[in-house]
């Protein structure tokens, strides 16, 4: 007798725990309407409360960035200077290209 009384129907049991996490709708149209409103508007409010947030960080991001260059000299340029990366090729290589071809 002891361990039938422990014993979950199993029907029951999946009943009862499908109807406490159901989310049950309003059968009226016009409120089963406004509840969906309701919903889109939440989460278009959502949405733009992430999107200031972002922008937000952005924006402190780039003010801390500049706070950190402040005071400090920017190097003049030189017209005459062109910046670049170079490369060293050996005088052998330079001697054995073919210059029948076109680069």
């Amino acid at each position: 007798m002891f361990a039938h009384s422990f014993r979950f129907d199993h029907h029951q049991f999946q009943q009862r725990m499908r109807n406490a996490f159901e989310p049950r709708k309003p059968r009226h149209r016009l409120l089963r309407f406004a509840v969906g409103l309701i919903g889109l508007g939440l989460l278009a409010l959502l949405v733009m409360f992430s999107v200031v947030i972002g922008a937000a960080m952005i924006a402190a991001g780039i003010v801390y960035k500049l706070w950190k260059r402040r005071g400090k000299p920017v190097a003049a340029r030189d017209p005459r200077i062109v910046e670049g990366e170079f490369r060293v090729v050996d005088a052998a290589r330079l001697e054995r290209r073919d210059t029948t071809r076109p680069l």
